[in-house]
């Protein structure tokens, strides 16, 4: 039996209340002192690393809010009053009859968008800082399987309101998996559980994303925050604060370059969360449709498989990768076949071995038959689901001689101007219809897809040649310690 901590009969109350839980639990204190009061973060962290926690705080709204919509909602697509389906039937009563529902619904649509934003922005800071690098890896590795996860939460969220941008935008994304050789249409029927888009579906989809994608996705930010809270947080300069001098006001074994997370950043977030709250809070009271690109218009109108809408596309935050795959075509094909042979030819140049040459034309051969023989549907579902992929090779693809921004040549930032650019416009060619973008018939080959092409080109370029544009410059010498600045 473990040793209890005794305490002065005359010391206050919440100090002897503090004790005796201690006395009885000691592990969660144990935990708070590794990962909050003695976790030592860089002193230097700026703005950019608000979007950590407010990742976290859109996570405790969205499981909050799930939770008490849950209560109300049905997973029934049978048609009930005035043909109205019981799903859709269900989101109309947590708006209208439901005390507070049309607030916890609005929070809970808007709180989706929200957590995507914070997301892209902590990913762009770990790009802009180097947090992939080593000893990194696995942290940045978590932080993608929970994008991942969490693009599959929203996609089986979307579809539960049972609206018509709902019932389509499912059966779109969910055909896509017919175009998988030998096991598409068997894969896209389980998906369903049904021949289209039905109540099946709707059980199928309410079961992961309230239970199942949810449990999955907390357990991948726990291991998130404890790979990072072992390897100890990057910061703007890139450098190890553990590997520097020991010894500061707090503990003579922490770095010296370090200070403690509580209270010190728990209360500089409390900033970023106050900013984050009021902009927040005046979408979902003043916007909370988000001028149709949180809610779309036609998601108002109930699911009906006899009429189609003029135009489907997925929520703002999946649009980049949905025009990725609308770009595949047979002229992307083409360009792909150019590329795969140039690549060939300058593979070949290299020092490879005579077996290695044979081998390698072999496989071009093989990969270019491929791309001939299955369909432009087939590759768009390659590329939509390898522009994901790809971040998962990040750590491995940056081969430059420093990690932050700060240190590298002045042109990489160009680089990254040029890659954030292209996936901004993704995202707004994705929104709009397809088709030409300008009304001179000259310029008739200017089309939606046609830049898209482009821009994908632009996206799988930055980080499949970053192991030969990362090396290029002159680094400067980043400091031996880490740069503070009061703010």
């Amino acid at each position: 039996m473990a040793q209890f901590k005794e305490i002065s009969p005359d010391a206050p109350l919440g100090a002897k209340v503090g004790n005796w839980f201690h006395n009885r639990f000691p592990t969660a204190f144990d935990a708070y002192a590794k990962h909050m009061s003695q976790y030592y973060a860089p002193k230097n962290f700026n703005y950019w690393y608000f979007f950590g926690s407010l990742a976290l705080l859109a996570l405790v709204i969205q499981v909050v809010t799930g939770i008490f919509l849950a209560m109300n909602y049905k997973p029934d697509a049978t048609p009930g009053a005035a043909g109205v389906p019981l799903a859709f039937a269900s989101v109309e009563y947590i708006m209208r009859d439901v005390a507070g529902g049309w607030f916890i619904r609005y929070m809970h649509s808007n709180g989706a968008s929200a957590f995507f934003i914070v997301v892209y922005l902590h990913m762009f800071r770990g790009l802009l800082y180097g947090s992939h690098r080593k000893p990194r890896e696995l942290v940045w590795l978590f932080g993608c399987a929970i994008f991942l996860c969490l693009m599959a939460e929203a996609f089986m969220g979307y579809i539960l309101p049972y609206g018509q941008m709902s019932y389509w935008g499912a059966s779109v994304i969910v055909n896509l998996f017919d175009a998988i050789p030998f096991i598409g249409p068997d894969l896209s029927l389980y998906i369903r559980g049904d021949y289209v888009v039905s109540g099946a579906t709707l059980g199928r989809f309410f079961s992961f994303h309230v239970v199942a994608v949810p449990l999955v996705l907390i357990g991948l930010v726990v291991a998130h925050l404890l790979a990072l809270h072992d390897v100890g947080s990057n910061n703007p300069d890139g450098v190890e604060i553990k590997e520097g001098p020991k010894g500061n006001r707090w503990s003579p074994d922490a770095p010296a370059d370090g200070i403690p997370f509580h209270p010190y950043y728990s209360v500089h977030d409390i900033v970023g969360v106050c900013v984050f709250l009021l902009v927040f809070f005046a979408v979902v009271f003043f916007a909370p449709t988000g001028g149709g690109y949180f809610i779309e218009s036609n998601n108002f109108i109930p699911a009906d498989p006899m009429v189609t809408p003029a135009h489907i596309a997925p929520v703002w935050y999946f649009t980049a990768f949905y025009a990725m795959l609308r770009a595949v075509n047979d002229m992307m094909v083409n360009v792909l076949l150019a590329v795969l042979a140039l690549g060939t030819v300058l593979a070949l140049l290299g020092r490879w071995s005579i077996v290695g040459k044979i081998v390698l034309v072999v496989v071009a051969l093989a990969v270019g038959f491929l791309l001939k023989y299955w369909d432009a549907k087939f590759w768009g579902v390659v590329v939509m689901g390898g522009a994901v992929v790809t971040l998962f090779c990040l750590p491995w693809l940056d081969c430059s001689p420093v990690k932050s921004i700060r240190y590298r040549p002045g042109w990489h930032k160009w680089v990254i101007a040029v890659f954030v650019v292209s996936f901004l416009l993704l995202m707004w060619l994705g929104i709009i219809l397809p088709g030409p973008l300008s009304p001179n018939p000259k310029l008739g080959w200017f089309t939606n897809e046609f830049i898209s092409m482009i821009l994908t080109l632009i996206y799988f370029a930055f980080f499949w040649l970053m192991p030969w544009w990362s090396r290029l410059g002159q680094c400067k010498q980043p400091p031996a310690r880490v740069t503070f600045k009061p703010h």
